[in-house]
């Protein structure tokens, strides 16, 4: 299978010695509320259902939900199979999907992507898709209504029947009546073309295919992949067709793809290779998934091309400016040639059979109604808890403007926001999910106080509760970092000892192992080893979380071990996405690889 031989070389020959290697790190040293009865039972329209890799959460229909996450079990099957990973242990927590009920509602919550990005693409196609990669497991969200690109804009079609008489019944003296417009469509208005309207669909399955294949990328092979690359990549497989009992067929071109080739045009591919598309605006842009998918699709298929696409994968991975990696290709204006043929024939796909058992049926289960008025809140706080950081001393006075609205407005937000969730929280006093949240939010903000009473609340009416523990704990450290010098160490102790026993309640959580390592680099004490392994361990669990990256390659950069340091910190400093961490990362990054670029010069 030829795109079978294309994933598996591109990917799994450019990630070699890159993202593969996991640190090692030197053995270990030794160091009352009113329950409401019965109301968080009442069941809800959120169903959720869950397979061997992904949860899917949807308010709507349950044969919906039941198709789209075994669609995405069977992806995870076949990529499995294409990159060699059938065989492979799989530690890595599941993605959480969640579907939301349609465009205005999903554009009301403001999702902001801070650690994934698409495109930029021309605004035809503005595709409503959250992703975060958080430190306790990724998680994903898009509209489960069908969507459309607009490619020519026409007109209403009730400015094109304005005044147009149709007949109905009722009319005076039996005559038939004249009805105005048209009438029993207004229940999807949005889904209704317009009159000469030229548009393209976007399935609301494609879009979650898509974000999975890019997810399932980033976590089982990560490196630093150019963005055109990753959008490509989903957009290949998110045509991917369960045909019949057994058999998936994927490669297939996105519905509409001639008409937008056709009314964007080419694209210049140096300009792709090296990046430079990056920096146009939407409104100006001819850039489209579409072109993402043809180029990648390409390149797959290729046999005179793979070769070199391999190449300027690894070279990109190694951290290679992409200018200088796009000389790779050789001359461009004949691989643009090459394309443009391509683009005229007949495009190839796949199919492959594959045993049933491989991708479960999902197991479907109601919310009760404490859980679903969390669903959303939780999604909300990977943008919610971000505030931007505040100008620096140096910065121009336009800089400075920029960066304190923008601060202030995130300030605002997060106070509304934790406003709302303390409020629903209170709803539900005696549901720990719901007071979970709730601490979670606290924490993150920089609340201590109020999230260690949310969490001994919850400990109160569940002793045993690991993550309950992992907040309490977390906020002691937080107390005690903001608390009196004289007490700081002690109040550390006590902070360690309790995530010591959140972790041996639930040794596979990773929250837990994530505070007890920034209990000691928030206090500016280098960790321990046993912290770094705890903080390697998380990293196996979610290993695309930039956050994780960040702190555990800063930590083997300061033991001197670099090349696990530069290992772990490639995808976040030099990787598709701009995310808070990228910064930070490149410059531990520089630090690294300073002192070698010194020594190579003296030589």
């Amino acid at each position: 299978m030829m795109l079978m031989r294309g994933l598996l070389l591109a990917i799994m020959t450019a990630t070699a010695g890159t993202s593969g290697a996991q640190p090692v790190a030197p053995k270990p040293e030794r160091p009352s509320d009113v329950t409401v009865v019965g109301r968080r039972s009442q069941p809800s329209d959120w169903r959720e259902a869950e397979t061997e890799h992904v949860i899917v959460l949807s308010n709507g229909g349950e044969r919906e939900l039941t198709r789209i996450a075994h669609d995405l079990e069977r992806l995870h099957f076949l990529l499995s199979v294409l990159l060699n990973r059938t065989d492979k242990a799989d530690e890595t927590i599941k993605l959480r999907v969640t579907l939301i009920g349609d465009v205005m509602q999903f554009t009301a919550m403001d999702l902001r992507n801070l650690r994934w990005q698409q495109g930029p693409f021309n605004d035809a196609f503005d595709i409503r898709r959250y992703y975060d990669p958080r430190e306790d497991g990724a998680v994903m969200a898009t509209t489960r209504i069908d969507q459309r690109a607009v490619l020519e804009r026409g007109v209403p079609i009730s400015q094109a029947l304005m005044g147009l008489q149709l007949p109905g019944v009722g009319g005076a003296n039996g005559s038939p009546a004249m009805q105005s417009g048209l009438f029993g469509l207004q229940s999807q208005p949005d889904l209704i073309p317009n009159v000469n309207e030229q548009s393209v669909p976007l399935s609301a399955a494609g879009m979650v295919q898509a974000g999975f294949a890019q997810h399932f990328l980033q976590t089982y092979f990560p490196a630093a992949y150019p963005r055109w690359y990753l959008d490509g990549f989903g957009q290949v497989f998110s045509t991917m067709t369960a045909r019949g009992e057994g058999v998936l067929e994927y490669g297939r071109a996105p519905v509409g793809s001639s008409s937008v080739l056709q009314k964007f045009g080419s694209y210049p591919l140096a300009d792709v290779l090296s990046g430079r598309y990056l920096e146009q605006r939407g409104d100006r842009t001819r850039w489209t998934p579409v072109h993402a998918w043809m180029l990648t699709h390409f390149l797959f298929f290729s046999p005179t091309r793979s070769g070199q696409f391999r190449q300027y994968l690894r070279a990109i991975a190694n951290g290679t400016e992409p200018a200088k990696a796009t000389a790779i290709f050789g001359d461009l204006d004949a691989l643009a040639v090459e394309l443009r043929s391509y683009y005229r024939a007949k495009k190839p796909y796949e199919q492959m059979t594959y045993p049933v058992a491989r991708a479960e049926t999902p197991v479907v289960r109601r919310l009760t109604s404490a859980q679903a008025a969390f669903v959303i809140g939780r999604l909300e706080l990977g943008s919610r808890v971000y505030i931007p950081p505040a100008p620096p001393a140096d910065a121009s006075q336009a800089d400075a403007a920029r960066m304190t609205k923008a601060r202030t407005a995130a300030l605002t937000a997060r106070e509304k926001w934790l406003a709302r969730v303390r409020a629903d929280a209170a709803r539900f006093p005696g549901d720990d999910g719901a007071q979970l949240l709730l601490a979670e939010a606290e924490c993150r903000s920089g609340f201590y106080d109020a999230c260690r009473g949310t969490a001994d609340r919850i400990l109160t009416q569940s002793p045993c509760n690991g993550a309950a523990l992992t907040w309490q704990g977390a906020a002691m450290a937080g107390q005690a970092l903001g608390g009196p010098v004289a007490n700081r160490d002690a109040g550390l102790r006590t902070a360690r000892a309790t995530l010591a026993k959140a972790n041996r309640l639930d040794t596979e959580a990773v929250l837990p192992l994530a505070a007890y390592f920034h209990s000691f680099a928030d206090a500016g004490i280098a960790p321990p080893v046993i912290a770094i392994d705890g903080l390697t361990k998380a990293m196996t669990r979610v290993p695309n979380a930039p956050s994780t990256r960040l702190a555990l390659g800063s930590a083997l950069a300061a033991r001197g071990n670099r090349a696990a340091a530069r290992s772990v910190l490639m995808p976040v400093a030099v990787g598709a996405y701009d995310s808070p961490e990228r910064a930070s990362a490149a410059a531990v990054l520089h630090g690294i690889e300073a002192p070698e670029g010194a020594a190579k010069a003296d030589d």
